[in-house]
């Protein structure tokens, strides 16, 4: 699967990335694990960084990971 970026380059979709920043947002890795898979089996060609970004929000939420999810949207907002 492909991400196109915000600038709109594209890149190819790697799990871990995902995974390193929900644990460091705070996420358990097990829990970080879970949703870079869950991400990795989905069946588009490409998929928007922001769309990633709003998967992994709701599902930190959803796993009672709330603190890390905040703490990810926190970090977000001083990137854009």
């Amino acid at each position: 699967m492909e991400v196109r970026k915000r600038d709109g380059s594209t890149e190819i979709f790697m799990p871990e990335k995902v995974v390193v920043s929900a644990v460091r947002s705070g996420a358990p890795y097990e829990t970080a694990k879970e949703i870079a898979s869950s991400l990795s089996k989905r069946s588009e060609r490409a998929i928007e960084s922001k769309e990633i970004r709003s998967y992994v929000l709701s599902e930190l939420r959803s796993r009672d990971a709330e603190k890390a999810a905040d703490a990810w949207e926190s970090y977000e907002r001083t990137k854009i």
